[in-house]
């Protein structure tokens, strides 16, 4: 079996020293997703260091729905995030919370900030505030006009933003800081703001709704979160966060925020607004597509969670940004099943093999192993008859150099079974092969030539009398480019859009055995690759990864 492959986690270091100098007694972690789309293997990150690092010291995990802003949140996301958080492995340990329960522990803390002259109402636009804000370039920031309002108008006008007087965008509330500070986050940010949309737990109860850099830090000191990690993109953000901590009025144990590079995979793209896009314009079949990097497609294509933790761990964690091969994931999934995937035998584009001088009503049947590298996978029967199927691409009319299949007047063998020759083949109007007759080496039989000849090339067949008929999709990348996350000027993610990204060959034939396949069975077509039966149809298989990487890729 693959070897455990073990990595170092500056996050642990952390922990293991403040355990030992007594700054935190326990360790309670969160994953906190936004329900406005599904989670995809950068996720799957963020949920394996929160989730490992808490079972590691014997702590709490908590699910936590940032769903503060409703426009495009929806109970669909919400399912499918917990589904995908147990199809990892992971439980919430310590509870399953939405954002929006703390909405009023939100209101309330954002009176007192404006009671104690740390939050004011402003009537700037959106783009009158970023213009007043400045720029980090080194362009200063001008008071808001409304900054010097007092206490007392603050609240009201803010009890008023909470009754709906108002339009939205028309007033926003913003935390009284810095607007000397280099870090832009700390220069007055908005903190509520009005959006009239329907919450999809709260209904039409607030047209009110607090902002991620406000609302994150209170529900993590109010679920008593030790250690608040997230992405590296919030690096400029902690001071932000502590800040609303410390004025809100928590004290010590506080969460503390600690931040780790993203996971980018080349070839992928992880932003939600794009992976959103390529579901809404139809050039995908959906979130669960198989050449989605969604772990809903992933599960569909045939990803194993045991594989994808064991890339999230490989990749490893640190603070550098980097760009992860995708030849690293299918490796992790091709050595799994390398071990596990029993052995079947298919021809995704059929030619039909006649041998002649074997019998028209005779059937028999060849031992064939299981799995080479798993012994107690033991063996079958597979059914052998006079007309077979074998790939058209094992068969050349007009063979190239060094061409070891089966091509005219040349010998093969049939995996497990005999050694045949090609006699003549037929061709249409179009130049396809449609039928090939060959003889068989009968006194042989799945042995070495009684002449000592020797035969080179091993081909694949399936019974033409007992196959399945199935259709087969064959994907590839999804994009061109490797480096998806720093694209050329003016270029776009659709400009890399694989148009080959997947095959689908109709009526491949199949062993008899696939018949009986489990939903999520999965199994080496040998000589192609690893398949999976289909979610969604069940005469459809779909590859996972092919046998070995591409010389080309």
């Amino acid at each position: 079996m693959p070897e455990e492959v073990v990595v170092s986690n500056f996050i642990h270091d952390i922990i293991d020293k403040e355990l030992a100098e007594g700054y935190n007694t326990e360790v309670h972690t969160r994953f906190p997703p936004e329900p406005n789309g599904y989670l995809h293997i950068g996720s799957a990150k963020a949920i394996w260091i929160n989730a490992s690092t808490a079972e590691k010291y014997n702590g709490k995990f908590n699910l936590r729905y940032d769903d503060t802003n409703p426009a495009r949140e929806d109970d669909e996301y919400v399912q499918s995030i917990l589904r995908d958080i147990r199809w990892l492995g992971y439980e919430p340990t310590g509870g399953i919370f939405y954002g929006s329960d703390y909405f009023e522990k939100c209101y309330e803390f954002a009176e007192k900030l404006i009671i104690d002259g740390k939050a004011y109402v402003d009537d700037l636009t959106r783009e009158e505030m970023q213009e007043y804000r400045g720029t980090d370039a080194g362009k200063p920031s001008r008071p808001s006009p409304y900054r010097d309002r007092t206490p007392e108008e603050n609240l009201d006008l803010f009890r008023r933003m909470k009754a709906g007087e108002f339009e939205d965008g028309s007033k926003t509330l913003r935390a009284k800081i810095d607007l000397a500070s280099p870090n832009m986050n700390m220069r007055d940010p908005a903190i509520y703001r009005i959006k009239r949309a329907t919450h999809h737990r709260q209904g039409d109860k607030w047209c009110i709704y607090p902002l991620y850099d406000f609302a994150h830090p209170i529900q993590d000191a109010l679920e008593g979160i030790t250690y608040s990690c997230c992405s590296i993109e919030f690096a400029n953000h902690r001071p932000l966060y502590d800040w609303v901590v410390e004025n809100v009025g928590f004290v010590h144990p506080r969460p503390h925020q600690y931040e780790f590079a993203r996971l980018n995979v080349t070839y992928t793209v992880m932003s939600k607004r794009y992976l959103r896009e390529l579901v809404e314009k139809g050039i995908v079949d959906g979130w669960d597509d198989p050449r989605m990097p969604t772990l809903s497609g992933m599960r569909r294509r045939g990803y194993t969670p045991s594989s994808i933790i064991e890339f999230v761990k490989t990749a490893g964690v640190s603070k550098a940004d980097s760009l992860v091969a995708v030849e690293l994931l299918e490796h992790c999934i091709r050595d799994e099943l390398n071990y596990s995937a029993t052995r079947r035998m298919a021809v995704i584009d059929p030619v039909k093999v006649v041998i002649t001088n074997y019998p028209e009503d005779k059937t028999e049947y060849f031992e064939i192993a299981n799995n080479v590298n798993d012994p107690e996978a033991g063996s079958r029967k597979v059914e052998f008859s006079r007309e077979l199927y074998i790939e058209r691409e094992d068969f050349a009319a007009v063979p190239p150099p060094k061409f070891f299949r089966l091509k005219p007047e040349g010998e093969v063998r049939l995996m497990g079974g005999y050694i045949v020759k090609c006699q003549d083949f037929d061709i249409d109007e179009n130049g396809n092969v449609t039928e090939i007759r060959v003889t068989a080496d009968l006194e042989t039989g799945n042995g070495n030539p009684v002449d000592g000849r020797k035969v080179k090339g091993t081909i694949h067949w399936v019974s033409a009398k007992s196959a399945i008929e199935a259709d087969v999709r064959m994907y590839d990348r999804l994009f061109t480019e490797a480096n998806m996350v720093t694209l050329p000027e003016g270029k776009e993610y659709n400009d890399y859009l694989n148009p080959d990204s997947v095959k689908e060959f109709k009526n491949a034939k199949l062993e008899a055995a696939l018949a009986d396949a489990g939903e999520n069975e999965r199994f080496q077509f040998v000589r192609t690759g690893y398949f999976i039966r289909d979610s969604k149809d069940a005469n459809c298989w779909n590859s996972i990864v092919p046998l070995k990487e591409s010389k080309t890729k």
